[in-house]
C-alpha cells in the first residue's frame, strides 16, 4: 500500500474507507472512547463522514488533561462536526480514588481501572450498540506481535462487551494518521498534538496527587506550550511538558520568606521514543518562562531544567 505522504492520498484514504465502514456498519451503532489524541480523534472524524449520528463517542474526563483539552474536544466535535457527544465529568470520581496514592504504578492502575469502568457504565446505557471504534494504528500491531506491548484495545474492556472492532487506520503510521486528520479538516493543535500518556497529568503530578498541585501542572504547562509556540518551538520539538515533584522549597517573594513547588521543564526529541537527547532552548526563553511561571502559577516559586538524556532519564518522571 502507498504511503499517505500527500493530502490527495489522504482524500483518496478517506473515500475508500468511508464506503468499507458504510459497508460493515450498515444501520447499526458505533461506540468509540474520544481522548482528543490525533488516532481517536481522525477515527471518529472518519466515522462521522461514514455513519454520522450512528456513531457514540464518549469523552471520559478525568480531570488530569491538559488545559482546554476538554473543552476543545466539545467545540471541535460536538459544535463544528455535529457529533453525537456524550460528555462525561468524571473528575471527582478519580481524583478522590487517586488522593493519597504515590506509587507510580498503584496511580497508573486505579486511572486505568477507572476509565474502563466509566466507559463501560456509559456502554450499558445505550441500546443497539453493535461495534467498537478503536484508534489502533500499525505500530501498535507491530509491537504487539513482536512482544513489546500488549495490543491495546481502549485500555482492556470488560469481555461480556461484545462488541465487533471497528479499525479504519489499523493499516496506518502516526505520520500518515496526521496527514488523514488535515485532509479531514481537524484542527492543527489536534493533529499534531504531541504525545502524552495514557494517565495524563497523573504521571506529572508526581507522588500523591494533590489538586492545588495539579491545577499548578496544568497551568505551567500551558505556559510552557504556548512559549514554544510563540517562539517557533511548536512541531519542531517531539515533547515537552512540566512536572512538579512532591515537595517544597524555600524562596522570597515580596520580601517576604515562602515555600513553593518547584516546576520541572522536560524538552526532549526523539525518533522512536527508546532513545531521547534534550532540547537546547535558548536561556533567554528558559529565563522568560521562569518569569511567567513564577508570576503566574500560584504556590510555585522555582523553575528547574531536565537536561538529562534516555538513557539513563526515561522521558517522563514517574
Amino acid at each position: 500500500m502507498e504511503r499517505i505522504t500527500t493530502p490527495e492520498l489522504a482524500q483518496a484514504f478517506i473515500d475508500e474507507q468511508i464506503a468499507e465502514l458504510r459497508s460493515q456498519i450498515g444501520d447499526k451503532k458505533v461506540l468509540l472512547a474520544l481522548s482528543g489524541g490525533v488516532d481517536s480523534s481522525v477515527v471518529a472524524a472518519l466515522l462521522i463522514k461514514a455513519i454520522g449520528k450512528q456513531l457514540v463517542c464518549v469523552h471520559v474526563n478525568h480531570g488530569l488533561l491538559r488545559k482546554g483539552e476538554p473543552e476543545q474536544v466539545i467545540e471541535v466535535f460536538r459544535n463544528q462536526m455535529d457529533a453525537n457527544l456524550i460528555y462525561v465529568d468524571a473528575v471527582d470520581r478519580f481524583l478522590d480514588k487517586l488522593a493519597g496514592v504515590a506509587e507510580p504504578e498503584k496511580k497508573r492502575k486505579i486511572i486505568g481501572k477507572e476509565f474502563i469502568d466509566v466507559f463501560a457504565e456509559e456502554a450499558e446505557k445505550l441500546e443497539g450498540i453493535e461495534f467498537l471504534g478503536q484508534g489502533t494504528i500499525y505500530p501498535d500491531i507491530l509491537e504487539s506481535q513482536d512482544g513489546v506491548k500488549a495490543h491495546h484495545n481502549v485500555g482492556g474492556l470488560p469481555e461480556d462487551l461484545q462488541f465487533e472492532l471497528v479499525e479504519p487506520v489499523k493499516l496506518l503510521f502516526k505520520d500518515e494518521v496526521r496527514v488523514v486528520g488535515k485532509a479531514l479538516g481537524l484542527p492543527d493543535n489536534m493533529v499534531f498534538r504531541q504525545p502524552f500518556p495514557g494517565p495524563g497529568l497523573g504521571v506529572r503530578c508526581l507522588g500523591a496527587i494533590t489538586r492545588d498541585r495539579l491545577e499548578a501542572v496544568r497551568e505551567s504547562d500551558a505556559i510552557l506550550r504556548e512559549e514554544f509556540a510563540n517562539n517557533g518551538l511548536e512541531g519542531k520539538v517531539w515533547q515537552y511538558f512540566t512536572a512538579i515533584p512532591d515537595f517544597k522549597s524555600v524562596g522570597v517573594t515580596d520580601g517576604k520568606r515562602t515555600e513553593g513547588w518547584p516546576v520541572i521543564l522536560r524538552a526532549i526529541n526523539t525518533k522512536d521514543a527508546m532513545t531521547a537527547t534534550v532540547e537546547d532552548v535558548p536561556f533567554a526563553l528558559l529565563q522568560h518562562i521562569t518569569q511567567r511561571i513564577t508570576a503566574e502559577v500560584p504556590n510555585v516559586n522555582r523553575v528547574l531544567f531536565d537536561l538529562t538524556p534516555k538513557p539513563c532519564a526515561t522521558i517522563e518522571w514517574e
